[in-house]
């Protein structure tokens, strides 16, 4: 595709004031954190370690991390579980209804958080009569989590073809031994950056946490969220969404990186 010279400096400037409004307010949170002025005038009157100091020992954000730690790692387990299954279900097969059901599937990444917080309280309060806990903020998240799992691994099985399970078979492996030795394999960088995906999303939600978790579970959004006006806990929220800026962009990376593997995952 040809652009002219002055679509090209269009697109440099619309591309710069993108990347401003994104970028830039990220910059100024990650420069208050050290901000010595607990009012944050601007610019700093100085630099400080000691909100640091405070945020790393803090009880409830320590307690918040672990809870979305936690929260993260099973529902991306789930995710891996069944969106790898889905994923194969629909490539692999064909069957009637089989668009109806990959629509359904990707379904909860599109909708609204509020109406998939809403949606699933109702069910686990209305309809299975469960009491709001940990379990029902893993089973949340683990519904958009399978989302990214699902199409990493759809996507690499569309790349890949069914070649090599083929010739597997017609030599004499079965099922497992032919998705333990060859679809396994070929699916590894796509399930890792999968999960990856997965887990920060699931470490970033506040939404659909707000409706699905109990009173006395805090995951470190709702943590920072709760704090963020509060005068004296100000500066320490800085330091926390500081830290998950930084923590955010390896996972993100790496998928990436994965995701984009030219070799199509082969071993």
């Amino acid at each position: 595709m040809y652009l002219t010279r002055g679509m090209r400096v269009a697109l440099r400037i619309i591309t710069g004031v993108v990347l401003t409004v994104v970028y830039v307010p990220l910059v100024v949170v990650m420069i208050n954190s050290f901000n010595a002025d607990r009012a944050f005038g601007w610019p700093p009157s100085g630099f400080t370690l000691t909100w640091w100091s405070r945020a790393l020992h803090n009880a409830g954000a320590l307690d918040a991390l672990r809870s979305s730690v936690l929260v993260g790692l099973l529902s991306t387990a789930i995710a891996l579980v069944l969106g790898t299954l889905a994923a194969m279900s629909l490539q692999r097969y064909r069957f009637f209804g089989r668009d109806a059901v990959s629509l359904l599937v990707i379904l909860p990444i599109a909708l609204p958080g509020i109406v998939t917080g809403i949606a699933l309280n109702n069910a686990f309060r209305t309809i299975l009569g469960v009491r709001l806990s940990l379990a029902t903020l893993v089973v949340a998240h683990a519904t958009f989590c399978i989302v990214v799992v699902f199409n990493n691994v759809i996507a690499r099985l569309r790349r890949l073809g069914g070649d090599l399970e083929e010739a597997s078979m017609d030599l004499g492996a079965d099922g497992f031994t032919t998705f333990w030795r060859i679809t396994f394999p070929l699916l590894r960088t796509a399930l890792l950056a999968g999960g990856l995906l997965a887990f920060a999303l699931s470490f970033d939600e506040i939404i659909v946490t707000r409706f699905t978790a109990s009173q006395s579970t805090t995951t470190l959004p709702i943590w920072i969220l709760d704090n963020l006006f509060r005068p004296n806990q100000a500066p320490i929220v800085n330091v926390v969404a500081t830290i998950l800026v930084i923590a955010s962009i390896i996972p993100i990376y790496i998928a990436q990186r994965l995701s984009g593997d030219p070799s199509g995952g082969r071993v």
